[in-house]
């Protein structure tokens, strides 16, 4: 196996890896709501604590890949997740299980950015646009992990042992995947300036990024619930709703390279932020367990090949480091996962879970509105 080949399949392992150790977490949120007796409004100001720590990680993850290069980052970001992942369902009260996800989405921002450096390395080594099918594994990981979750809650196994179980996992296969990962001489850069400059280019990227996170960061954290409290369903069914949204944006994210070349990068975008509004309207309107979960598919195969794209874009940006550019447009949509799953809880709070999901559908059509921003991003690969 060529050293390209090989590290295209190691970093797979990791954006697998990440899909399964989110999912599991995700699948798991009524669980702990019921332990601490939370509402969803105090539930969605302590889910504040995940990517309050991502913000604050990845920036700093941007430049240790810079300096470093991406493998060495990636591999300690993986090993630290895994430690990681088991804290939440160690917190006695709410204050705590925040500041539990906030170390959960420190070390997952890390790993997200110094992977998705890696995998922009290799993409350059293989000069096909092909970062998508690495965002396809993160998403069939959340298939595995949202699938085996569902299982695990309608049996009766405890929060703890079911994400100790996954942390032992993912450490052992993440040791192992680090070693066949391009050496840091394919990316290292520590001459770049600390932190990307705040370039139009970069801005308007971080602004998609933005809607499409603050979507992703909705259906991770409150489909599960919304299935529970709004369409009535058991633990079990509960998770579907996630399952049907990663097995979507896999099956997107998987066909992402035909998708890429046939379409150009604008109209991949302004078609997926439609699809997206229209199966959360859907989702919302129709609250029953089965419509619900197709609107959630819906959102998941709109979204699917949107933030690849954004990131690959980012990359490739022109006197930045890919390090760090990738950081400055993780970090806008960050922040937008910082502030969805914040203004959900408290939009539900106020008025209704349904009302509160509905805004994914207005940040949905922004990403349409906004698609016009990118440029066609294929033209510096090979199409055979």
């Amino acid at each position: 196996m060529t050293g390209a080949r090989a590290a295209r399949v190691a970093t797979a392992a990791f954006f697998l890896l990440c899909g399964v150790g989110v999912a599991s977490w995700v699948v798991r949120i009524p669980a702990i709501q019921r332990a601490q007796g939370i509402d969803v409004g105090t539930l969605g100001l302590v889910l504040l604590g995940l990517s309050a720590g991502a913000l604050v990680a990845m920036p700093l993850a941007g430049r240790q890949v810079a300096r470093r290069g991406s493998r060495p980052v990636t591999r300690a970001g993986a090993l630290a997740f895994a430690a990681a992942l088991p804290f939440p369902a160690l917190a006695p009260d709410p204050l705590s299980l925040a500041a539990a996800l906030a170390v959960v989405g420190a070390a997952n921002g890390v790993l997200g950015v110094a992977m998705n450096a890696q995998a922009a390395a290799v993409e350059r080594a293989y000069r096909r646009p092909i970062m998508a099918s690495f965002h396809a594994l993160f998403s069939l990981g959340g298939l595995a992990g949202s699938a085996a979750g569902g299982v695990l809650a309608a049996r009766g196994v405890s929060v703890r042992a079911h994400l100790a179980g996954t942390a032992a996992v993912l450490a052992v296969v993440a040791w192992l995947a680090a070693r066949r990962l391009l050496p840091p001489s394919a990316d290292a850069t520590p001459d770049a300036p600390a932190f990307a400059r705040p370039t139009r280019a970069l801005a308007a990227l971080g602004v998609i990024a933005f809607c499409v996170l603050f979507g992703e960061g909705a259906m991770a954290d409150w489909t599960a619930v919304y299935l529970r409290d709004v369409a009535g369903t058991g633990p079990g069914l509960a998770a579907a709703g996630y399952a049907a949204f990663s097995l979507a944006m896999a099956g997107g994210r998987a066909g992402g390279y035909a998708l890429t070349v046939r379409l150009g990068a604008v109209r991949l975008v302004g078609g997926g932020g439609a699809l997206a509004a229209v199966g959360l309207a859907l989702a919302v309107a129709v609250p029953t367990p089965w419509a619900a979960v197709s609107g959630f598919a819906a959102v998941g195969a709109g979204f699917a090949a949107i933030f690849p794209t954004v990131l690959a874009a980012a990359g490739r940006t022109p006197g930045e480091s890919a390090g760090t550019a990738i950081a400055a447009v993780s970090t806008f949509g960050y922040t937008g996962f910082l502030a969805g799953p914040a203004a959900i809880g408290l939009i539900a709070d106020a008025t209704s879970l349904r009302a509160g999901l509905g805004t994914v559908a207005v940040t949905s059509l922004l990403v349409a509105v906004l698609a016009r921003a990118l440029r066609r991003e294929n033209d510096n690969f090979r199409q055979d």
